[in-house]
């Protein structure tokens, strides 16, 4: 499976290449995590004792710990039993697809969203179809256009609050109405990926679906610590579901692997403790780039109006006015990028979220590559 990393065009005009592509922020370690699994290991190494291996669904106590933080967002009927822990998101991901989904089984993604999801589906079995959204409007879902978009035959509506790659987040308002429509449909599970949940810039926090009153039981969450809570790289990851599906999840991951290691599952329950902690110190060093990158891109050249994304760490930003004419719009929008990838720069092609001409940019990265990347963004842009 590939990593939130999306290989692109190597440099050849450039010796160094600045990545704005990689989906990990540049964060430090949190110390409370970092104490935790230190802690494990050292006792282990004390009493010359073997690493405890974890229940196939998770430590109990990092289970209750994420059961008690959804129940202070909302999410009042979520108990341990809801919960399982996995080998990171996707691992989680692919679990409950494969649960879920039988041989060609529609599953509804809106676009733009992550490029990842249309290859967990097809291994899971499943039919990708497509919502496209619009940035003209922010990239908005319309119950009306939900409606009109769900068959019988849809199995699953697959969405990300907030979205990768365009940052966008559904408020509760949204919500409310979304799941007043798939209501309609009494077989249709609901599937919110929520792993950017505390990389947040909005008045509110960012809703999750299981406190939604409209959320009914067919709805599940997945996420991990590799984003808000800065753990990449510690392969621990969540999922929240009806206790029939997560007890099946679990046996289907007891059987095809292993449990997270007990350490990783420390400094994650650690990381659970001081989530909001955590996720404040991370948006505020978010900050300054963020800001760096919108007042770069709002200087290009035929800049229209930038939106600032509420979510994520990412900007989804349109350079549909730098396309090559007269190519199909994905061959064009990947051109573009190795255009991009010679001045120095890799970037994700928008082509691959389902926005063939958009790019999407990483702000998680340190303030002096940043500068430099927009430079030669830039330079690459309004090369003759």
């Amino acid at each position: 499976m590939m990593p939130d990393t999306l290989t692109v065009a190597p440099a050849a005009a450039t010796s160094s290449v600045l990545s704005l592509a990689s989906g990990y922020g540049h964060f430090a370690v949190p110390a409370v995590a970092l104490a935790a699994a230190t802690a494990a290991l050292t006792t282990a190494g004390q009493h010359a004792e073997p690493l405890a291996v974890a229940p196939a669904a998770g430590l109990p106590a990092l289970r209750a710990a994420l059961a008690a933080r959804y129940q202070r967002r909302g999410a009042r009927n979520v108990t341990a039993e809801n919960v399982l822990v996995t080998a990171g998101a996707k691992t989680g991901l692919f679990a409950v697809l494969s649960e879920l989904l039988k041989a060609g089984d529609d599953v509804l993604v809106p676009t733009p969203n992550w490029f990842g999801f249309s290859e967990l589906v097809r291994r899971a079995g499943g039919m990708l179809r497509p919502l496209p959204l619009a940035a003209a409007n922010n990239y908005a879902l319309t119950p009306e256009a939900l409606r009109a978009a769900l068959t019988p035959a849809t199995r699953l509506l697959m969405l990300s609050n907030p979205n990768n790659p365009t940052g966008r987040v559904l408020s509760a308002e949204e919500w409310a109405g979304l799941l007043a429509v798939t209501a309609e449909f009494p077989d249709l599970w609901v599937l919110s990926d929520e792993i950017y949940e505390g990389i947040s810039f909005g008045a509110t926090p960012v809703p999750t679906l299981l406190a939604q009153p409209g959320a009914g039981p067919r709805s599940v969450v997945v996420s991990g610590f590799s984003k808000s809570l800065a753990l990449a790289g510690w392969g621990v990851g969540c999922l929240v579901a009806p206790p029939a599906l997560a007890a099946a999840v679990t046996a289907r991951l007891f059987a095809t692997g292993v449990s997270v290691p007990t350490p990783n599952q420390l400094a994650a329950l650690a990381a659970t403790e001081h989530a909001e902690e955590i996720g404040a110190a991370l948006c505020a060093q978010l900050k300054p780039t963020r800001q760096l990158l919108l007042e770069g891109l709002a200087a290009l050249p035929g800049a229209g109006e930038v939106f600032a994304p509420e979510g994520t760490y990412y900007v989804f930003a349109d350079f549909r006015r730098f396309l090559p004419a007269g190519l199909p719009p994905a061959e064009a929008s990947a051109l573009l990028v190795r255009r991009l990838a010679a001045a120095g720069v890799e970037v994700v092609d928008g082509a691959t979220c389902g926005a063939p001409g958009f790019v999407r940019l990483s702000y998680a990265v340190p303030e002096t590559v940043l500068t430099e990347a927009l430079a030669r963004l830039r330079a690459g842009l309004v090369a003759e």
